[in-house]
């Protein structure tokens, strides 16, 4: 419990940096919000060394989806909402952490059923956003979500090289390249296709799917 407080505030102070940086250094939303997005993730790497109880979890994750869709009802945590399109991402990434670790407790606690799909989200979706914006290349729209051939590059690329680094550090995977690329060429697929930030649920999901069927 006082692990699950300690978080609590650390996540808190998360969000406090990102509203600092929004209304003193007028930071754009966008930015802000990759912010809270990608410190969420580091954070949550904490939760299997903090927490021994998916209870716990669930408890934090809650509470914390509760807040944001508070947050979005009534218009604040502008540094997470004020962005220019619809997304369900900040209420879907809380769901998700939770399904990640209660996969890595029903699987007998292996880190990488935890490490990969969270990372996977939280580092490999910002960097498809970003170089898929700055390299528009081949761009087309999914559910009104703008998506191009270079971002799934760019996210196959980043998680083809975690997912490698991630079998060969805490699996006796027999083939690590090859299993990282399937799981890279899979789950850029499903990124490519989820829109309106269903990719905060579907990028983990298929992950945890991958690792399943290759039978890491």
């Amino acid at each position: 419990m006082v692990n699950t407080i300690i978080l609590s505030i650390i996540f808190l102070s998360l969000f406090g940096l990102a509203e600092f940086l929004y209304y003193f250094f007028k930071f754009k939303a966008e930015f802000t919000r990759k912010i809270v997005h990608i410190g969420t993730g580091i954070i949550t790497l904490l939760f299997p060394l903090w927490l021994d109880n998916h209870w716990f979890v669930l408890f934090l994750c809650t509470n914390f989806f509760v807040l944001l869709s508070i947050s979005l009802r009534f218009n604040f945590l502008k540094s997470i909402n004020a962005i220019q399109r619809f997304s369900v991402g900040s209420l879907l990434y809380p769901c998700a952490v939770y399904m990640c670790y209660f996969v890595y407790d029903v699987e007998g606690q292996k880190l990488y059923f935890f490490y990969l799909p969270i990372l996977s989200l939280a580092l490999c979706d910002p960097v498809a956003e970003i170089i898929g914006k700055r390299y528009p290349y081949k761009t087309f729209k999914i559910w009104q979500s703008t998506k191009s051939i270079g971002g799934s590059f760019a996210f196959a690329l980043s998680n083809f090289l975690l997912s490698w680094l991630i079998l060969i550090t805490l699996t006796n995977a027999n083939q690590p390249i090859f299993s990282a690329l399937i799981i890279a060429f899979f789950t850029s697929i499903i990124e490519g296709i989820s829109g309106k930030g269903t990719d905060n649920i579907s990028i983990p999901l298929s992950v945890i799917i991958c690792l399943k069927v290759i039978g890491i």
